[in-house]
């Protein structure tokens, strides 16, 4: 994984779909199965950490670094980084907001993920002040921002929420056939959901399983992954938001 901007390279060829997660975990918790499903589609997905997500109980950076090596090999990603902002302290500063920007301007993702802006954890809120600010100014001309000005079309949101609600979502991603190397990546946290905790069920990974297998019955299928707009979405043929072959004669 990469280790300052300086290491991204100018030429890295553009995401497709980028999730900015506010710790390592996150992105495999809320959309790791989606992550997959897109890169198997030939999307190119990436995740951009924003805190090392230390200290905890059962981690350190150097463990959390290597659990978040084999997600990412787990998950097929095509970019992963972290940006090293504070863990238990991530604020929606300026300088945050600009070290997020650089990224989208030098990975020019077409769409973003975001944590949904509400939430129990102040990391969570944190990071989706700070995504929003810097996507608006990503686009920016006359500054000394690294990269040149894009601004990425789309945002969405996704559930990594530590209240018991479930928004309702703009739509359910079917992760039927990859809800297994999800839960491996999710498993490859093992400081966050093995060591030191009792395996009496329900565990924090049973949890995990049961939110996608609940959204999978939401639409029909075995696991999904919900995933929120603030925004219209725009659709023309509803076979792609029905799942039915629509115009058969």
């Amino acid at each position: 994984m990469l280790s300052t901007i300086e290491d991204i390279p100018l030429d890295l060829p553009p995401l497709d779909v980028l999730c900015v997660a506010p710790h390592p975990d996150d992105a495999e918790i809320s959309v790791g199965g989606s992550l997959l499903k897109w890169h198997r589609l030939g999307q190119r997905v990436g995740v951009l950490d924003l805190t090392s997500g230390e200290p905890t109980p059962f981690g350190s950076r150097e463990l959390r670094q290597a659990e978040a090596a084999t997600a990412t090999k787990l998950l097929e990603l095509d970019f992963r980084f972290n940006l090293g902002l504070p863990n238990r302290s991530l604020e929606p500063t300026l300088d945050n907001r600009r070290a997020i920007a650089e990224v989208f301007r030098l990975t020019k993702p077409r769409v973003i993920l975001a944590p949904w802006p509400e939430d129990a954890h102040p990391d969570h809120v944190a990071a989706t002040q700070l995504i929003e600010g810097a996507r608006f100014w990503s686009k920016l001309t006359k500054t000394t921002m690294a990269g040149e000005p894009y601004h990425p079309p789309r945002i969405f949101y996704y559930w990594s929420i530590h209240l018991k609600i479930q928004p309702t979502p703009a739509f359910v991603v079917d992760i039927s056939e990859t809800i297994e190397p999800k839960m491996e990546s999710v498993a490859a946290y093992a400081s966050q959901f093995t060591i030191g905790r009792t395996p009496t069920f329900p565990t924090a990974i049973d949890d995990i399983r049961d939110r996608a297998r609940y959204w999978g019955w939401a639409i029909g299928r075995a696991y999904g992954e919900p995933i929120g707009s603030r925004e219209a979405l725009y659709v023309d043929d509803l076979s792609a938001v029905t799942g039915l072959a629509l115009g058969t004669k």
